[in-house]
């Protein structure tokens, strides 16, 4: 009797410890959210003043209009359907194929570059290309451009030994451009698939050679589709530093090839029309959102491919 009595305070007392854990539980989860909320308001507030502020204030003048006459401001769709039509359109179309031209080499020389690196057994290979690589990738803008300038330009010291103008080479045109970027593109790209060239487990081939598989076979069927999260992402990523670029460019070809950058600077200073601030304004956001559309494919992406990291 008493055995029964007890059961159910038992069964009770055990219910009720198992229905509250869950709930203080909830409640410790609830009171460490308003903490993580504090702790990252610097990082929001130095957010918002370094990106959210330029970038409305682009925006607003990207849509509005000035009255010269009596200061009135006024929204227009005008300053983004100039950006859209003449010189500033074949500026961004020219960026757009100069960087998806420099990103489709660059990813596979730098791939190349990469598997050479993963299948050699020199470790002192591997630390000097990670190395060389990690310098070139940031090596851009003037000093760059002068390095060229310098060695196949029009008096370099490459071009009177090996006398490339004979051949046709012009160090300030579109081929010439697309050369400087693959200077810094190909390292960035090493940088990018190496570790998920590392991932590749050494059991994935053997496995195919048991299954009577070759080397081409191993890497259409396993290898490539294994990669290509990584490969396409790093591929986006080599397009939007491209598409980003202006000192280079700017010190090098000058306004001789046409690039939205080189045309936001002009805009901007009334290099060849005064008062065109507001087109200027209006190519940044267009740049933004072709930016925001490289970015939507690469993040989506960099999280598949960030599995072979672990």
């Amino acid at each position: 009797m008493s055995s029964a009595s007890s059961t159910p305070t038992e069964g009770t007392a055990g219910g009720t410890g198992s229905t509250t854990a869950p709930a203080g539980g909830t409640r410790r989860r609830r009171r460490r959210g308003p903490r993580t909320w504090l702790a990252a308001l610097p990082l929001i507030a130095f957010t918002g003043l370094c990106f959210g502020l330029p970038l409305g204030a682009l925006l607003y003048g990207a849509v509005t209009r000035t009255d010269p006459a009596t200061g009135a401001t006024a929204l227009t769709g005008e300053h983004l359907s100039r950006s859209l039509q003449g010189p500033y359109l074949g500026s961004l179309v020219g960026s757009v194929q100069l960087s998806a031209l420099t990103a489709l080499i660059g990813s596979v020389l730098g791939v190349l570059i990469a598997q050479a690196v993963v299948t050699s057994r020199s470790r002192a290979l591997r630390d000097a290309v990670l190395t060389a690589s990690g310098v070139l990738a940031n090596f851009g803008g003037v000093p760059l451009a002068f390095a060229f300038i310098a060695t196949v330009g029009i008096s370099g010291v490459v071009t009177q030994l090996a006398d490339l103008s004979a051949l046709g080479w012009n160090l300030y045109s579109f081929t010439g451009l697309a050369v400087v970027y693959l200077y810094f593109l190909i390292p960035l790209m090493v940088l990018v698939i190496l570790p998920a060239l590392d991932g590749l487990r050494p059991q994935w081939r053997e496995a195919a050679q048991n299954a009577g598989a070759g080397a081409r076979q191993y890497w259409r069927h396993v290898g490539i589709p294994v990669l290509a999260p990584a490969l396409l992402g790093g591929f986006v990523l080599l397009f939007g530093s491209a598409f980003a670029a202006h000192a280079t460019a700017a010190a090098l070809v000058g306004g001789s090839v046409p690039l939205v950058t080189l045309k936001i600077a002009d805009a901007l200073s009334g290099n060849v029309l005064v008062g065109q601030e507001n087109v200027a304004l209006a190519l940044g956001l267009d740049m933004i959102l072709i930016a925001g559309l490289v970015m939507a494919v690469h993040l989506p992406l960099q999280r598949r491919s960030a599995r072979w990291l672990r």
